[in-house]
């Protein structure tokens, strides 16, 4: 009788973990599927949802998100949940990519909560809060005197 294949058993490292699919109009959160009977969830991007989003990820019991840096629509997102207490994980879209095939938002958000709880992601730099920018006028020269 032929064995059938099994794929290998990652230990849990976040039991309490989330993913997050951004987008510019919307996200979608993917819970740890044990914690809710919707465990997969669409929010609008208005800064009302946002608080909605990190509500319910405090609900089910989350305490670590993982998202990934897409254009600039993941930085409200971040601070939010930051600001709330949780771990945010900002992770390189390229790093995450799905095996190719149908791809869709709820997917995604899925792929990225079970990465995330096998331990399997890096985080990527995020400069602190306070951040040093060089005095901007010295970077530019005085056109009208050529």
């Amino acid at each position: 009788m032929p064995s059938k294949k099994r794929s290998p058993e990652f230990p849990v490292v976040h039991p309490h973990a989330a993913g997050i699919d951004v987008g510019a109009t919307f996200h979608v959160v993917a819970a740890p599927p044990d914690r809710d009977p919707d465990p997969v969830r669409r929010f609008q991007s208005f800064t009302t949802d946002l608080h909605r989003l990190s509500q319910w990820l405090r609900e089910v019991g989350v305490k670590s998100v993982a998202m990934e840096s897409t254009g600039v629509y993941w930085i409200p997102v971040f601070e939010i949940l930051e600001s709330d207490g949780f771990e945010v994980i900002l992770v390189n879209a390229r790093e995450v990519k799905q095996v190719p095939g149908r791809k869709t938002d709820y997917n995604d958000a899925q792929w990225l909560q079970k990465l995330h709880q096998f331990g399997l992601l890096r985080a990527s730099f995020r400069p602190g809060e306070h951040i040093y920018f060089p005095d901007v006028k010295q970077k530019f020269y005085d056109v009208s005197a050529i």
